[in-house]
């Protein structure tokens, strides 16, 4: 078998065993599993909070109605950009200082054993720091505080269908709808073929599209790097 059919065959095994497995992991346990995990439970409150908030200042406006559309047609650009300038950030020295970010150095763990669950996840420390930055960014940069709070409530639901996604694609739950078989398949090739091309993961190749990583997965060579990002030992 040649390199370039070996992802491919990779990822059709992993389909065989979860249509063959005598273990069927069904939406229920996946989502008791994944309430195991701290990250929904830091995002939740983040947007539940947010929604109480928002019905109690009212004050409500056609903007309110904007945003978040504005929010989910652009979010598949935006986890393009964050996984490909962020998590796959290259360690970089400067001087004696090393860069190299937690996200960075967790994503790589994640490659190198994409069966490890934890590993799913946004490291929970990072969280710590981004909620607080989100919610000023929430209150004082829309000029509005209703409408900073529907900017906070859309993203954690964007957050946690995130996570969610990212999870479940991680797991042995078997793809039903051929929208999510489809961004099953693009997030296994981007772990098991060449990590250079499709970034997405909660949609099934939207912003690879328009920014030209979406190829054919037959003509994309096997990456050696694809587990260990970067050659980083």
């Amino acid at each position: 078998m040649t390199t370039e059919r070996a992802a491919r065959a990779e990822v059709d095994g992993d389909e065989r065993k979860l249509a063959q497995s005598r273990r069927k992991m069904t939406l229920d346990k996946a989502f008791r599993e994944f309430a195991r995990y701290p990250t929904p439970w830091m995002i939740a409150p983040l947007s539940l909070g947010s929604v109480v908030a928002r019905i109690v200042v009212g004050d409500f406006a056609w903007t309110d109605g904007l945003v978040p559309v504005v929010m989910i047609v652009s979010f598949p650009l935006a986890e393009w950009l964050i996984h490909v300038f962020i998590l796959h950030w290259r360690p970089r020295s400067l001087g004696r200082l090393k860069i190299d970010t937690l996200l960075s150095r967790k994503h790589r763990e994640h490659h190198n054993n994409p069966r490890d669950i934890p590993l799913v996840f946004i490291p929970w420390q990072v969280l710590c720091g981004v909620i607080p930055a989100v919610v000023l960014l929430g209150v004082f940069a829309f000029g509005r505080v209703g409408l900073g709070l529907t900017f906070l409530a859309t993203l954690g639901l964007l957050g946690l269908a995130y996570e969610w996604t990212h999870y479940l694609i991680h797991t042995d739950y078997k793809p039903k709808s051929r929208f999510y078989r489809a961004t099953w398949r693009n997030h296994r090739f981007h772990h098991y073929k060449n990590e250079h091309y499709w970034f997405t993961v909660t949609t099934a190749g939207t912003a690879d599209r328009i920014l030209g990583t979406y190829p054919d997965p037959d003509s994309v060579a096997k990456s050696p790097t694809a587990r260990n990002l970067h050659a980083v030992g």
